[in-house]
């Protein structure tokens, strides 16, 4: 009978649903708890994606479930010209932990945070043109899709006027080194703002950056990068836009990415962490930046701007950080991932690389040899191993990015689940390895 309501169920959705990426996970998702999602036959499949990088409390964590359950019985939406107390309450709270970001906007998804966001620079500044890194990922909306250089510019028209982009700094594989063959990323942004000069029209409005660019390959900006970068946007007139949709509340070790290297936005974007898995996203700037937008009408109106609901789930997402000391957890917790990955960098030829911060790493697949090629097959081979020994990871499979999985589990993970994960990643790469030799004797057959 089962069989049969499965058997439905897919072919329902063949028939009714549109595809949007890459294709589904083949398994039917009943319910989720904690660091594990379920399946119709109630298999427990590890999350080490923490959902869409979003569910940072890991799933259905009891004090959300209490939040949305109270908070949707008072009031869930209003109009957008009303305010409610979890609103300013979860706007002062935000400020209190981003000192000189005072004024926040609170909306539903990270491609609208970043239209805002761009949209403010624009309007601020008087200027249209926006740079971004070659292999960022902003939205799929508007000019959040225009800054966007990972995918989805093929087919779909012309971008928006004044879009450019720079090469996003990778010391795995760096354009220009230094005399041992480290990444010499200043002679890189020097030379990308050089670019960036030649193709301005003289109307340089912002840089929207992400401190380690997700679905690029789990790229990190170095030591210092964010610091120069800034420089290179002030001295050009230009705001400086940080999208924190993956890196923020306490991910990566630190409540935002940027405190790391000591630079504050003039613009800063969240959403994903921020709801733990609910719609909410925000938009934090100086009063000097929104005083001066706001008196040129600076216009941002959407259905769910300022509602009730998930800014109250925000406010226990931050609640349950503090309480249960989870930005230290993942710095803790980020040491013992990174070491457990790094082992398996030391015993398999194919892992080229493991990178990243905190709970938000990347382990890069690559070919046998010394030239660094990823290996696309192989790492779908081991994702797909992964997911039937019930562990799910997210490889980036995107043209020109190699095979890196992205791995970034709740930040409420145990020490047992995060080695559980370990194991079953290491099962995978046996199993892939040997599928694909035993591809290669078959086909020398």
């Amino acid at each position: 009978m089962s069989n049969n309501r499965d058997q439905a169920f897919w072919a329902s959705a063949r028939k009714h649903l549109i595809r949007y990426g890459g294709s589904f996970e083949p398994a039917i998702i009943e319910r989720a708890a904690g660091s594990f999602v379920y399946d119709a036959n109630d298999r427990p499949i590890l999350d080490f994606t923490s959902g869409q990088m979003s569910a940072l409390l890991g799933h259905a964590h009891p004090r959300i479930v209490s939040t949305v359950s109270r908070q949707v019985e008072k009031v869930a939406h209003l109009f957008s010209g009303m305010l409610s107390r979890p609103v300013v309450e979860l706007a002062e709270r935000l400020a209190g932990l981003a000192p000189g970001l005072d004024r926040a906007l609170l909306l539903s998804t990270g491609a609208e945070s970043n239209e805002a966001a761009i949209r403010m620079a624009k309007l601020v500044t008087g200027k249209h043109e926006i740079v971004a890194f070659s292999k960022s990922w902003h939205g799929m909306t508007g000019v959040a899709a225009s800054a966007t250089y990972s995918a989805g510019r093929k087919g779909y028209g012309p971008a928006a006027v004044g879009s450019i982009a720079i090469p996003a700094p990778n010391s795995f594989r760096p354009r220009f080194r230094h005399a041992d063959g480290s990444l010499d990323w200043r002679t890189e942004l020097d030379d990308a703002f050089t670019l960036v000069d030649s193709q301005s029209t003289g109307s340089l409005a912002a840089f929207v950056a992400e401190p380690i660019l997700s679905s690029g390959g789990m790229l990190e900006l170095p030591e210092g990068y964010l610091a120069a970068l800034r420089q290179k946007c002030h001295e050009r007139g230009m705001l400086l836009i940080l999208d924190e949709a993956q890196t923020g509340i306490g991910r990566t070790g630190t409540m935002f990415a940027f405190q790391r290297d000591g630079v504050t936005p003039d613009i800063l974007t969240l959403s994903k962490t921020i709801g733990a898995g609910l719609p909410l996203s925000a938009v934090m700037t100086t009063a000097e930046i929104e005083e001066a937008a706001y008196a040129k009408g600076f216009l941002f109106y959407t259905t769910h701007v300022s509602d009730p609901l998930p800014a109250a789930v925000g406010l226990a997402v931050l609640d349950v950080v503090e309480d249960e000391n989870l930005v230290e957890r993942a710095r803790h917790l980020g040491a013992r991932l990174f070491d457990g990955l790094s082992r398996f960098k030391q015993r398999y030829e194919c892992v080229g690389d493991v990178r990243g911060r905190g709970l938000m790493l990347g382990v890069e697949i690559v070919k046998n040899g010394t030239d660094r090629e990823p290996d696309h097959e192989l790492g779908a081979r081991i994702a797909a191993e992964a997911f039937k020994r019930g562990l799910s990871m997210n490889i980036v499979k995107l043209p020109g990015m190699g095979g890196v999985f992205r791995i970034a589990p709740p930040l409420t993970i145990s020490e047992a689940e995060l080695d559980l994960g370990l194991s079953i990643i290491s099962d995978s790469i046996e199993a892939g390895l040997a599928a694909g030799a035993s591809g290669s004797s078959i086909a020398a057959e």
